[in-house]
């Protein structure tokens, strides 16, 4: 399991990378890389949404803060 997770969370620092320089400067960079609307780029986007509710589903569980009910740690 941790492994899965591991993969959804490195997908999901790329589909944020990729949409926080989509939204700050309009550039796209799967896209730039496999090609707008290519095939490969479809199957990144679906992943990383995959990856999204995986992690949604999953949290709980393996969030040490949110697992283990105990309060959290002074930041």
């Amino acid at each position: 399991m941790k492994a899965i997770h591991m993969i959804a969370f490195i997908l999901l620092v790329i589909g944020g990378i990729n949409w926080g320089l989509v939204g700050a400067f309009d550039y796209n960079l799967v896209g730039k890389i496999f090609g707008d609307g290519s095939s490969i780029s479809t199957v990144i986007y679906v992943l990383v949404g995959l990856s999204a509710i995986f992690e949604v589903v999953t949290h709980k569980g393996n969030c040490r803060r949110c697992g283990s009910g105990a309060a959290p740690a002074a930041m």
